[in-house]
């Protein structure tokens, strides 16, 4: 028989919690050990399955007073020890589910030992077989158990899930399709990152779980690194000298950026709070590289005022090189 767990212990509650206080106490635990906030952590994973094994037994009524009244035999609805109690003439009709527990009291007498009751407990059934005596003695019969098929065990498996950087950062309903053809709705946290899973209970193969492994499609302005975003800001080379204030798109939409007087080219400048989301509540930063970019083409006009501009220009770019 598998050993008792004391379930109460489990969620951290008294013998004597209430509803309210057993579901309150499950809730906090599950936030915390939840495998999508424990990524590849199997002690958090199993410790997560103990939790709701706990709660599912203790938030119904039903089986919290099997649980209480027989302890590790709860799911069989106890078994008090059999004494020298007469056979019964009638057995009461039960159905041994293991998920919810029996309904009603069951006489144990009419069993001759534990082990029949285990038995049939678990669908095994018994059939007594013929031996004939090759002396000319008498016939006898022997009895013997047999076990009905094992069922195909559950197997969990893994789907690749790729995202474009704007989802990942808003998360949402998301629609996948599966190899096997099926097609599922997820709703995804947001700021899930790259090599994150997503456990989905049951909706692998043979019943298992389904993970899904998450993938950010790389961006053509944007770079994600851990929580922060980085990109390049281009400015002309009049803006870098006077300074100017430009409006810099961010993952949830423009700001205003003021660029300071003399900044250079390469030069970060740091937006607080536009990164990637960490939890519901914080964010990480952006930061935004300068990039002086010089016109390729530029007019008569433009090109009267640079001429004009080289001609009164009072420093020297090369000042610092060696003369020699």
């Amino acid at each position: 028989m598998q050993n008792f767990r004391n379930y109460y212990e489990i969620l951290g509650v008294p013998k004597t919690a209430t509803a309210d206080e057993i579901k309150r106490s499950y809730r906090r635990l599950a936030r915390k050990y939840h495998p999508d906030l424990n990524p590849n952590d199997k002690a958090a994973e199993e410790r997560f399955k103990d939790i709701g094994e706990a709660y599912e037994v203790l938030s119904d009524t039903t089986k919290r007073q099997q649980y209480d009244r027989f302890g590790q035999y709860w799911k069989q609805g106890g078994f008090q020890g059999q004494g020298n109690r007469p056979p019964s003439s009638s057995r009461e009709q039960y159905t041994p589910d293991f998920e919810r527990g029996y309904t009603g009291d069951v006489d144990f007498s009419q069993y001759n030992d534990f082990q029949e009751f285990v038995d049939q407990l678990l669908g095994k059934f018994r059939t007594n077989e013929r031996t004939q005596d090759t002396g000319g003695g008498s016939s006898s019969y022997r009895t013997t158990t047999q076990a009905p098929p094992r069922p195909t065990p559950r197997r969990d498996s893994e789907a690749l899930l790729e995202l474009p950087l704007e989802r990942a950062y808003v998360g949402g309903r998301e629609r996948i399709r599966l190899e096997d053809g099926r097609s599922l709705e997820v709703n995804m946290p947001a700021g899930v990152l790259s090599g994150q899973r997503i456990r989905l209970k049951g909706q692998g193969a043979s019943g298992g779980d389904l993970y899904l492994k998450i993938t950010i499609k790389p961006h053509t302005f944007f770079t994600l690194e851990g929580h922060d975003i980085r990109c390049q800001l281009p400015i002309s080379p009049s803006e870098s000298v006077l300074g100017v204030q430009v409006e810099v798109p961010t993952l949830s939409g423009l700001v205003k950026l003021t660029i300071p007087p003399a900044v250079k080219s390469g030069q970060q400048l740091r937006l607080s709070g536009k990164g990637f989301p960490k939890d519901t509540k914080t964010f990480g930063d952006q930061y935004v590289e300068i990039q002086i970019v010089v016109p390729k083409n530029p007019s008569k006009q433009e090109r009267e005022l640079y001429e004009k501009l080289l001609a009164i220009q009072s420093f020297d770019p090369r000042e610092g090189l060696p003369k020699k």
